[in-house]
């Protein structure tokens, strides 16, 4: 407690999801990241999935609620990342409250390897935590959330927009692993291989039967393209990951894809939204296109933890 706000923490997804839920409606677009993958978790574990235990994280994962003097929720963040450093990510969050968060996770021995979220809070968070544990602050990329209010759809290229089948699912988990790697080399930085979520293809599947990958496919059958159009949560859907290897880009196939399925979710009644790498002007420029406009900056931070340097 700072005398302004106060934190309070969960190792499990429901009991946070249920007193973080005042925030998370009112702001359901920031909070979509939160939301959709603590739910994704609540599920996993209702069904007595554990795909957390196949990290090896050095840490347990945890979600935190800010509340301000008057206990209202004002903010959220989770450490749930499935990959290394193993990042937090937050919603737009008080300076103070970032400074307090840095202070708690540092006195019970957690190293925090990296914040990534809505700045400034997310910047706030990480170089609290590498002012108290010694370590280095670099920022790893910038990033922008975007959302949709009325989207313009291009002319569909040959082919035809269809759902991921099980069938699909050796090929979506590569693709998703392909992504990240690639969407590094588009933005001109060095591809890291253990970017990203750690996927495994029970995961996919569980994407696959939920319906949220689609797939394009060329008249004569060949995949030439991958976007995820993930559940709604509190009324918002997020679009992502897209993927079009080499060989099919230039057809306008993303950009039709993206936009047909912004338009069937605006349609349905829910708000959509996206994430861009603010060093891919090529992305940026196709989705604000499509009619996206940006929302908040955010940014992925990393900080050294010097006992292991």
């Amino acid at each position: 407690m700072d005398g302004t706000f106060t934190l309070e923490l969960f190792d499990a997804p429901q009991p946070f999801l249920d007193e973080a839920g005042e925030v998370l409606a009112a702001e359901p677009v920031l909070g979509s990241v939160i939301a959709t993958v603590s739910q994704r978790i609540a599920r996993e574990v209702a069904d007595g999935m554990d795909s957390w235990a196949d990290v090896d994280a050095p840490f347990e994962r945890w979600w935190v609620v800010v509340r301000d003097a008057s206990g209202t929720p004002v903010s959220a963040v989770m450490r749930t990342a499935s990959f290394r450093p193993y990042p937090s990510f937050s919603m737009p969050m008080p300076e103070s409250a970032a400074r307090l968060l840095a202070a708690a996770l540092h006195e019970r021995g957690e190293h925090l390897g990296g914040a990534n979220g809505a700045l400034p809070g997310a910047e706030v968070l990480a170089r609290a935590t590498a002012e108290l544990g010694g370590g280095t602050l670099v920022v790893d990329k910038a990033t922008r959330l975007w959302e949709c209010t009325s989207a313009v759809v291009p002319p569909a290229p040959e082919g035809r927009l269809r759902r991921a089948t099980e069938d699909d699912a050796e090929l979506v988990l590569a693709w998703f692993t392909a992504f990240h790697a690639e969407a590094d080399e588009q933005a001109g930085r060095e591809p890291d291989p253990g970017s990203g979520e750690h996927n495994t293809l029970d995961g996919v599947l569980v994407r696959i039967r939920e319906g949220v990958e689609w797939l394009w496919e060329l008249p004569d059958g060949t995949v030439a393209h991958l976007t995820g159009s993930g559940l709604p949560s509190y009324g918002v859907g997020r679009i992502g990951p897209v993927f079009t290897p080499r060989e099919h880009r230039g057809r306008g196939i993303a950009s039709y894809v993206v936009g047909e399925l912004t338009r069937r979710g605006l349609e349905a009644g829910h708000r959509m939204c996206l994430f861009t790498d603010q060093a891919n002007p090529t992305s940026n420029k196709i989705y604000a296109g499509l009619g996206y406009e940006p929302v908040v900056d955010m940014a992925e931070h990393l900080v050294s933890d010097p006992a292991t340097s």
